[in-house]
């Protein structure tokens, strides 16, 4: 690490990030002189690449104890070390948002398994002071259900990787991430946004900003609903009880084929029972074809508000 690199410090999930790379999605730090959390430098990583590549790996991923890399064609090779070290290799003439895509997802998620933070994905509100999580398949809504949650007045904590990580309680808690929603134009068109206001990040998804309605705390995580798109023609919610709710929680943790390649089953069963100790977890399921993020907001605040009167008795 050189020294005489001019970095910028900015904060997400909870940790200060020493960066060489511009990161304009995260929370600037004012400049400091202590030793950062993480460290994002530019280097030259294709013969590391080529040596790690040759020993049995995926075509664009290779994994060495705690040295985790990942190769995407004709945007950047990347290293993620030891839980504080991202190094990132651009290629020549690569559009730097694409860059930073794969850095703030799939690095950053490893990164935080590499801290033990489990990574969720999906995103979280804030409800009443509590966080939470709406989980799924790609495409099944996540990021426009959260969104049609900020319309309503609703903080957001995260986009895309939820950060969850145990206080001394083993209770619990989603660490912020940064003020940014990624969706798709036909979302944005359904929600009433105009796209031609965002940064474009490909195809026809884009950078949302959601500075305004950041929450920048952690918060406790009360609940989690996976979103499941059906055939029918209506929303339906259920409640998951007992063993059903874990492999939920493995299936929708971020990069979720790392975890047995990273060494972390135990630790990950371990974290995921103390989660679904604490929290209600819903199955919701809504229509493929009919724009419903409106509707599934108001079932998710009548079930939040339910569960709170059962829990006061």
């Amino acid at each position: 690490m050189n020294p005489a690199v001019k970095r910028t410090i900015y904060r997400a999930f909870g940790l200060t990030m020493a960066s060489e790379i511009a990161l304009p999605e995260l929370l600037r730090e004012a400049e400091q002189t202590c030793e950062a959390d993480v460290y994002i430098d530019k280097d030259d990583l294709y013969q590391a690449w080529n040596e790690s590549s040759g020993s049995g790996s995926d075509d664009y991923c290779a994994l060495e104890g705690d040295d985790f890399m990942l190769n995407i064609e004709g945007t950047a090779i990347y290293r993620v070390r030891g839980g504080n070290r991202i190094t990132v290799s651009p290629t020549i003439g690569a559009d730097d948002a694409v860059v930073r895509l794969y850095l703030l997802g799939t690095c950053m998620g490893v990164l935080l398994f590499q801290r033990k933070m489990l990574p969720l994905h999906g995103s979280a509100v804030v409800i009443n002071g509590k966080a939470y999580a709406f989980v799924g398949d790609s495409g099944a809504g996540k990021s426009t259900l959260a969104a049609a949650f900020l319309k309503r007045g609703y903080p957001l904590l995260t986009d895309d990787v939820i950060a969850v990580t145990l206080n001394r309680d083993r209770v619990p808690v989603v660490i912020p991430s940064y003020p940014q929603q990624k969706l798709w134009q036909e979302s944005i068109d359904k929600l009433g946004m105009q796209s031609d206001r965002y940064v474009p990040l490909y195809e026809t998804k884009y950078a949302i900003p959601a500075a305004s309605m950041f929450c920048e705390e952690p918060v406790p995580l009360a609940g989690i609903f996976e979103l499941v798109k059906t055939d029918g023609c209506g929303t339906e919610l259920r409640h998951l009880q007992g063993l059903e709710r874990l492999p939920t929680i493995r299936f929708h943790t971020y990069r979720h084929f790392l975890i047995p390649q990273l060494g972390l089953d135990q630790w990950h069963f371990s974290a995921s029972v103390s989660i679904v100790n604490h929290i209600n977890m819903y199955q919701l399921c809504r229509p493929a074809e009919r724009f419903t993020a409106y509707d599934l907001v108001s079932r998710i605040l009548n079930t939040v508000e339910e569960g709170i009167r059962i829990s006061h008795g």
